[in-house]
């Protein structure tokens, strides 16, 4: 019965996370915990072999992904269904899930298919 109970409480901590990276409707940005990244990012810029890099610390990295997440807010709706879906999927699995690397993929996705889209007209013809 203990080992029950402890079984239940370690997939409690571990889905709770998952849910509150998840948005709440289809339409959502996401709520993504960009804290492993930014200590990441943190503990690399305070490295003595990083010369020249930027003095990134937690809270101003922080602060970025958050400017980043306004961004991705105001262009969301731009974006299509299917690459929001593939997008998202990609950082709520990955391990270091970012605002900056989300709108990346979202980006990059549409310039794709901005590009292909004369390729794809010049077929049909």
């Amino acid at each position: 019965m203990r080992s029950l109970v402890m079984r239940a409480l370690l997939m409690g901590s571990v889905l709770v996370p998952l849910a509150a990276s998840v948005p709440a409707r289809a339409d959502d940005v996401p709520q993504l915990n960009v804290d492993p990244v930014c200590r990441g990012i943190a503990k690399q810029s305070a490295s003595p072999g990083e010369q020249g890099a930027p003095d990134l610390g937690f809270s101003q990295c922080v602060q970025n992904e958050q400017a980043m997440r306004q961004k991705l807010v105001g262009e969301w709706s731009t974006f299509t269904a299917s690459d929001k879906s593939n997008c998202v999927a990609g950082e709520i699995s990955g391990p270091l899930p970012s605002y900056t690397d989300l709108i990346t993929c979202l980006e990059m996705a549409r310039d794709a298919r901005q590009l292909n889209a004369p390729n794809r007209a010049q077929q049909n013809k």
